[in-house]
């Protein structure tokens, strides 16, 4: 039996790395810390898990100690943040400071009422930036360039694990994961937001119609959310201490690709617009990931298709 406490418990990642739990270790225990409380049923899975969750603002070390007393967790799943790009143009400081403030007060209280507590500190493929061709796809190893202020914030995190994994002798392990697909997704985010708008035409009667998006050129690595958790739990339980591992598909797809893809599931034909609104100021024109490093130190890599993926979020809308 193992003992898990999950910042950010309230989000979809969460969910699923709890479905993880469920289907494949029973009798675990997971304690869920978030601001706002959990938009689905956690007690559903009370069978098989033992699971706890209060409101705890991560900034409130206090609150945060208390917790940590309480649970004493064996392993943290650190998924707590502002993570969405557009948002940290809009609000840059709030966004850098959000991220970094609660990373830091975690490990602080970790360092403080559970020294061995193993981390698993949650980055992304943001901190890349814009990375040439000649380095696609991106190992671990590739210079970090990031372009948002969301981007230097995940980097900020990173580094700080860094320090207290090496000057402290905590047990850090980290990624940088690319996009997360899957149900229970926010509509804030692309796949959902097209499902979502396509859906509002046919809802409308229409085969035909015009939806408004962003710079849909741009490609993207996206790997399902089921086989994100698994590769979080791999890292957990065995991964290096104070190493950086990529979590990714290895593949690029294009948001047209995307947008026609899930169009063509739907039965719709779409156009599109660009809404200068949805452009982000010096986005980046391709990202993919290189899963080597996990897949040799962990034996784990993607087994779920993109389409697959997709036609599992348009059939949980109906």
């Amino acid at each position: 039996m193992s003992k898990y406490l999950i910042t950010g418990f309230s989000g979809f990642v969460s969910r699923h790395f709890l479905q993880f739990l469920y289907d494949e270790h029973s009798g675990d225990e997971v304690y869920g810390i978030d601001l706002r409380k959990p938009p689905f049923d956690y007690e559903s899975y009370q069978d098989k898990l033992a699971i706890q969750f209060k409101e705890t603002n991560l900034l409130d070390i206090d609150r945060l100690r208390e917790v940590f007393l309480a649970f004493k967790p064996d392993y943290i799943l650190h998924l707590a943040s502002f993570s969405s790009v557009a948002y940290s143009w809009k609000y840059p400081a709030e966004s850098f400071t959000n991220n970094t403030d609660i990373f830091l007060k975690l490990l602080t209280v970790t360092r403080e009422c559970v020294p061995k507590c193993r981390i698993l500190s949650v980055g992304s493929s943001e901190e890349y930036g814009n990375v040439s061709t000649e380095d696609l796809p991106i190992k671990e190893t590739v210079q970090l360039k990031p372009t948002s202020p969301y981007a230097v914030a995940r980097i900020s995190q990173e580094m700080l694990a860094k320090i207290y994994a090496e000057r402290f002798g905590m047990d850090i392990i980290l990624t940088r994961s690319f996009n997360h697909i899957g149900i229970w997704q926010d509509d804030r985010f692309v796949v959902p937001s097209f499902v979502k708008r396509i859906e509002n035409l046919k809802k409308r009667g229409l085969t035909r119609g015009t939806i408004e998006t962003g710079d849909i050129s741009i490609i993207r690595d996206f790997v399902d959310v089921r086989d994100v958790v698994r590769a979080y739990y791999y890292l957990l339980h065995d991964g290096i201490k104070g190493e950086v591992y990529n979590v990714c598909s290895g593949k690029g797809i294009s948001l047209e690709q995307i947008l026609n893809t899930i169009a063509d599931e739907m039965g719709v034909v779409v156009d599109h617009v660009v809404n200068p609104d949805y452009v982000r100021p010096d986005d980046n024109a391709i990202i993919i990931g290189d899963y080597c490093k996990i897949k040799e130190e962990l034996g784990w890599e993607p087994t779920i298709d993109f389409t697959n993926s997709i036609k599992d979020i348009i059939n949980n809308r109906l």
